[in-house]
């Protein structure tokens, strides 16, 4: 089927948009960077449009006004930098479901799509282009949408697995040409070390392993290369699995399941992963309603799953989406990983966070959430949690053994105001004290 018939310019694609329409955008890096100028070039003539987006790493240059958002509307599924101010002003909105379940909006009905715009690599010689950094959620998107626009861009890297769309399934090419946006890595703090060191110690031989990207993930990642035969199953990637993959302690053989294989939906990281990953067999993109389904996470043999939070309180309630009623995030794979992983044989989990703000003036052990914050993991689900000062294990504690582990966890600073505040609320008995 010759898809070079198909092609039109941004411009043309635009046009495809009318009033009233759900459009979805693929997003992290992997972002339709023209196709999304050109609609914002005429969202005057545009009313009533919807925009469905994950995570957009794409240039920062296009924020939200006003104006643009009484005729195209942003409805974000993970609140990125470049839409956060816009969320919490009420000029985009955000769609709190877990990543697995985001496919099943698109397939049901729930959230129909009229038009999917996504990026993928030229085809190959049987007309099969790859959807490349972002697997995840694209795919459904655009096997459920009435129009399917792609940007075909040389620099998108051909990822394997369950990451395929054949020209004939897309209505429209765009023709690009333009470098993917990186995520470069940034050296961990000593606070970040200090709970890398205390994640790392438990981490077993043969462990598979689920971490996003940022300090705190680099530095475990760094900690682990006297192991042997670690796996990897995650939503993301970034560059320090490569490069462990590079040393020989990455590689899959141990895993119960996709043996050999690094499995994840989407990879965020540097033009040398992007090269990296292109047309390699150790790597295999699949959607998100597989690769974050617990069931499928748990059969993983001693499955570790890595993730952050921005407060704890000292039942063990975990929030990592908010900041009191300021929207900040999403909920992304957090549970799905903690729920996956505590179910697998010999697995683990771990909420990792500093103990306190940058500024060391704010507890983030703290002793109830914030008005407004959201329940991101629930006390129910919660294993391990990690400060810079060790590790507290509340999985089958009761609140009185929670309170104690977390308040040994906390900033010195900040513990004899918790430990008040859990005697008061008859959390623990008031005999206690930090020296008991």
């Amino acid at each position: 089927m010759n898809w070079q018939q198909r092609r039109i310019s941004a411009e043309e694609a635009a046009q495809k948009v009318v009033s009233g329409q759900r459009i979805f955008l693929t997003g992290n890096c992997s972002v339709p960077q023209v196709f999304v100028q050109a609609l914002l070039d005429r969202y005057q003539e545009l009313e009533h449009v919807e925009v469905v987006q994950l995570l957009d790493l794409g240039p920062e240059g296009n924020k939200i006004t006003e104006d643009i958002a009484e005729h195209i509307r942003i409805n974000t599924f993970f609140i990125s930098g470049n839409v956060r101010k816009a969320v919490n002003a009420g000029l985009a909105d955000f769609t709190p479901v877990f990543l697995r379940e985001i496919p099943l909006l698109f397939r049901s009905g729930r959230m129909a799509l009229d038009i999917a715009v996504i990026q993928v690599s030229p085809p190959d010689q049987h007309g099969y282009c790859s959807y490349g950094v972002e697997v995840g959620v694209t795919k459904a998107a655009a096997e459920s949408a009435g129009l399917v626009i792609a940007e075909v861009n040389p620099n998108m890297p051909r990822t394997l697995g369950d990451s395929f769309i054949h020209v004939s399934q897309i209505d429209c090419f765009i023709e690009v040409d333009y470098m993917l946006p990186e995520l470069k890595p940034e050296p961990p703090s000593p606070v970040q070390d200090r709970i890398a060191d205390h994640i790392a110690a438990l981490i077993p031989d043969a462990a598979t392993l689920q971490m996003g990207i940022g300090g705190i993930p680099d530095a475990v990642l760094r900690r682990l290369t006297d192991h042997k035969n670690l796996g990897i199953h995650t939503e993301l990637f970034s560059d320090g699995v490569m490069e462990m993959i590079e040393m020989g302690v990455i590689t899959n053989s141990a895993k119960t399941i996709h043996t050999g294989k690094v499995v994840s939906g989407f990879v965020l990281g540097t033009q040398r992963l992007y090269k990296y990953i292109d047309d390699n067999p150790i790597f295999e993109l699949h959607p998100t309603e597989y690769v974050n389904d617990p069931v499928i996470i748990a059969q993983n043999d001693r499955m570790v799953s890595i993730n952050s939070a921005i407060e704890v309180d000292l039942t063990g309630q975990v929030c990592a989406d908010s900041i009191g009623y300021r929207l900040y995030s999403g909920v992304g794979g957090q549970v799905d990983f903690v729920r996956g992983a505590a179910r697998s044989k010999d697995g683990q989990t771990f909420i990792a966070l500093p103990s306190t703000t940058k500024d060391g003036t704010i507890s983030r052990i703290v002793p109830h959430l914030k008005e407004g914050a959201g329940v991101t993991t629930s006390r129910n689900d919660v294993h391990c949690i990690v400060t810079e000062y060790g590790v507290a294990d509340l999985y089958g504690r009761s609140i009185s053994e929670r309170v104690h582990a977390l308040v040994s966890i906390a900033h010195p600073d900040f513990r004899e105001e918790l430990l008040a505040f859990a005697q008061e609320r008859h959390y623990i008995g008031r005999s206690y004290s930090l020296g008991s």
